[in-house]
């Protein structure tokens, strides 16, 4: 017998389908309308079929005629910069070919863009980064629009490429959609290495040649980067919400068992589209209980913060509203159970070697932190996600997940979690609502209280480091950075620098509206404060020299003023022209118009699915 569900799982999943209520029957209402009881090809009018098959092979094109059999709909987001999405190159042959041997065909739909944080970071380009979400979300939308598909089939990895392809697909719920995961590359340079050579750069201890040995060292092949960001927290994502065959996130690329789950996933899509019941689709399956079990994953393996955007956005195409009081409910009661870099020395690879997802679902869900009754790619039940993938004798195979970790460091039972919470927290005050994650922050480093040291762009605070202003306690504003501001950069190239004064004995910590990534790690970082400081947020009264409370404990964000000269002192004026043009910018304005607030999810589309302020 298994223990009962927390209660304040059950609270909150509760909670968010009272809150939901109207928006998800909205949104149910619009995908029962687009329900048929026949191939949704059925009846189409000879022209517009002739269109849809001309190029297919003649014994594809006769089964498609013939009506009766499944066709997926492959949206790719391929492309051979990014290293995880390298692999999709040849996935679309290895779907028709398992297609047909399932009794089915299928056709690549469409493209979507993906463009590589990676390559982004600190550069005008990653000011199209969040709202390239938005984008793949429209794209998705196109390629599946032709009413000619009966299942879906999604290939994407990294950071806005998932929740964009998930948020495309939701309007075409009544289909069953699966992700198909192409996995991390083989471990290289340590993340610890890696980020030792990257402060001893900033420090001007190492030259640019050393640099950029150690980063290829560490980004070296075909898969997702090895650390715990937010292309690898999707992977974990969408196989904890059961939009993956179970075991599929972290196998690498290029290997027969990564080519054997990508049959699977074909066949599994297939079986599912030749029964034609809605309540198989991917909308049906976002139950609220998904979307908490989501949450859940996020939480217990210290995740990457920059879903504390998207999933709430993902949810929100779905008809779920979900907000940063219930992640931060849920993380005081789901414990750490991962230690992954940065909030650890391992990799991804070590800690799916170590039992990875499949020992930490059976943990949570034996530990009545996962809700079981659900619909996942399986059926129903996500007793039956507790399962891994192997060969045998090269055919797939499944097996009970271990029952004891590999390696204690990495991955802990619940009864020896390296923490009693998820490490992530929202913070309030007379500042705003912020999130930050705690995880990788020792003790002595929650509480800063120092003056404010305010720039208008992390450029501008790498400067002052380099004059050597900043060799003091302080905290770092750096404002002007929200959606509509400049769409939303992260501002990862502040990690080594503000790690460096740290581990130099400052006290020191970030308070921005702008991102951190998944990569926020031992720097305590205050992050999507809201509202932002173009929208009002009080995040534009802070000046030079004022005295900054960030406290974790007490989850405070505090400016120490006098509340009378707070409330009567004015915001200083933005100034957004150096964002708004160049690079692809121009193109990007109306999405910075209408972006929804960051704990809305920051998506320009929300405002089609009802209030996203």
């Amino acid at each position: 017998m298994h223990p009962p569900l927390h209660p304040t799982l059950v609270a909150v999943t509760a909670r968010i389908a009272a809150r939901s209520q109207s928006t998800r029957q909205a949104y149910l209402d619009v995908i029962t309308q687009a329900q048929r009881p026949d191939p949704y090809r059925a009846g189409m009018s000879c022209a517009n079929a002739a269109h849809a098959y001309a190029a297919m092979p003649v014994a594809d094109k006769l089964m498609l005629t013939q009506e009766r059999a499944p066709n997926l709909g492959v949206i790719t987001a391929y492309n051979d910069m990014l290293s995880a999405h390298r692999p999709y190159e040849h996935y679309p042959e290895q779907i028709r070919e398992a297609a047909r041997a399932a009794g089915a065909t299928a056709q690549v739909a469409g493209g979507v863009p993906a463009m590589c944080d990676g390559v982004t970071q600190g550069y005008s380009g990653m000011e199209l980064s969040l709202f390239s979400r938005d984008v793949i979300a429209m794209a998705t939308a196109v390629g599946l629009s032709h009413g000619v598909f009966d299942a879906a089939l999604l290939l994407g990895v990294c950071d806005k490429i998932v929740p964009g392809l998930f948020m495309g697909a939701l309007p075409f719920g009544h289909l069953p959609v699966a992700f198909v995961p192409a996995g991390p590359m083989t471990s290289g340079l340590s993340n610890t290495e890696k980020s030792q050579v990257r402060q001893r750069f900033a420090e001007g201890k190492a030259d640019r040649a050393t640099l950029l040995a150690a980063e290829q060292a560490a980004y070296h092949g075909e898969g997702t980067c090895t650390f715990y960001g937010t292309a690898n927290s999707n992977q974990m994502l969408m196989e904890i919400m059961g939009f993956q065959l179970p075991g599929s996130s972290f196998v690498n690329p290029g290997t027969p068992l990564r080519a054997a789950l990508t049959r699977a996933t074909v066949q599994q899509a297939v079986a599912l589209a030749q029964q034609r019941d809605i309540t198989l689709g991917m909308g049906h399956q976002l139950s609220a209980e998904v979307v908490v079990n989501g949450m859940v994953g996020l939480l217990a393996t210290g995740g990457s913060t920059n879903h504390t955007l998207h999933l709430v956005a993902m949810a929100r195409a779905g008809g779920w509203q979900i907000d940063w009081d219930d992640f931060a409910e849920l993380s005081a009661i789901v414990p750490l159970l991962a230690r992954v870099y940065p909030n650890g020395s391992a990799d991804v690879n070590h800690f799916h070697a170590a039992g990875g997802m499949g020992f930490l679902m059976r943990e949570l869900l034996d530990g009545g932190l996962l809700h079981e009754d659900v619909q996942t790619l399986l059926g129903r039940g996500w007793r039956a996600h507790l399962r891994e993938p192997w060969l045998d004798q090269g055919r797939l195979a499944w097996r009970d997940v271990p029952t004891q970790s590999g390696d204690l460091s990495v991955l802990r039972p619940l009864s020896q979690a390296f923490s009693p919470d998820g490490g992530l927290q929202v913070l309030r005050g007379n500042l705003g609502r912020a999130v930050i994650k705690v995880s990788a922050v020792k003790p002595a480093h929650r509480r800063v209280c120092a003056p404010a040291v305010v720039v208008q762009d992390q450029k501008e605070l790498e400067a002052r480091f380099k004059a050597g202003t900043l060799e003091r306690d302080f905290v770092a504003v750096v404002r002007q950075q929200g959606p509509r501001a400049n769409g939303m950069p992260e501002l990862h190239k502040l990690t080594p620098l503000l790690g460096v004064l740290q581990d130099r004995g400052f006290q020191v910590a970030l308070v921005t509206d702008g991102r951190m990534s998944g990569a926020s790690g031992k720097v305590p970082a205050a992050i999507h404060v809201t509202p932002e400081m173009v929208m009002g947020g009080p995040i534009g009264k802070v000046r030079e020299g004022d005295l900054i409370t960030l406290d974790c404990d007490q989850q405070r964000l505090t400016v120490e003023v006098d509340p009378a000269e707070w409330a009567a002192r004015p915001n200083a004026p933005a100034d957004t022209a150096a964002s708004a043009r160049g690079n692809g910018r121009d193109l990007f304005a109306l999405f910075r118009a209408h972006a929804a607030s960051a704990e809305a999810g920051a998506s320009p589309l929300l405002e089609l699915f009802g209030d996203a302020s």
